[in-house]
């Protein structure tokens, strides 16, 4: 009888470690999914905004390279002038959001949309600190972070069902 209760607690201890060690695989395969799909989201933005001006220079005489020459020179920009930040937004973030959803072992829609409410606080935050007209900041808040977010997860979603 003794012999039977330790060879069944030695079978419990292991299945209870197997458990462990899967749950621990997934949570820190979870945090690494939104680790990675904020930096990737952000590449993406940044290389985005890097070569906007090259494709759509700026407007004569607007300095875009501080924050205060931006600030200073917003009056200039036209509707076109505003086609990459929103691009370099919504492709950071369905990119980050589609890699965490990728990335995540469980709750994909969850951490995709968790990217989107990042990159959202982000576009807040640049909202509040550089003025834009009002259908930019409404556009953008709008359209490039929780809905990009959400088409990520959706995309991957429909590739794995194929």
């Amino acid at each position: 009888m003794a012999i039977l209760c330790s060879n069944e607690l030695i079978t419990f201890i292991i299945k209870l470690n197997h458990i462990t060690i899967r749950l621990m695989n997934t949570i820190l395969r979870n945090i690494l999914a939104v680790v990675t799909g904020i930096v990737i989201g952000s590449i993406i933005n940044m290389g985005i905004i890097t070569i906007s001006g090259s494709i759509i220079p700026p407007p004569e005489g607007a300095d875009i390279t501080t924050m205060e020459g931006l600030k200073a020179s917003m009056h200039l920009f036209k509707p076109i002038n505003f086609l990459f930040p929103f691009l370099a937004h919504a492709l950071g973030t369905l990119g980050g959001a589609l890699l965490a959803a990728w990335i995540a072992t469980t709750h994909k829609m969850k951490f995709a949309l968790l990217i989107g409410l990042f990159f959202l606080i982000g576009g807040i935050t640049n909202i509040l600190l550089l003025p834009s007209p009002t259908w930019f900041a409404v556009l953008d808040i709008g359209g490039a972070y929780i809905p990009m977010a959400w088409l990520g997860a959706t995309l991957l979603n429909r590739k794995i069902k194929k």
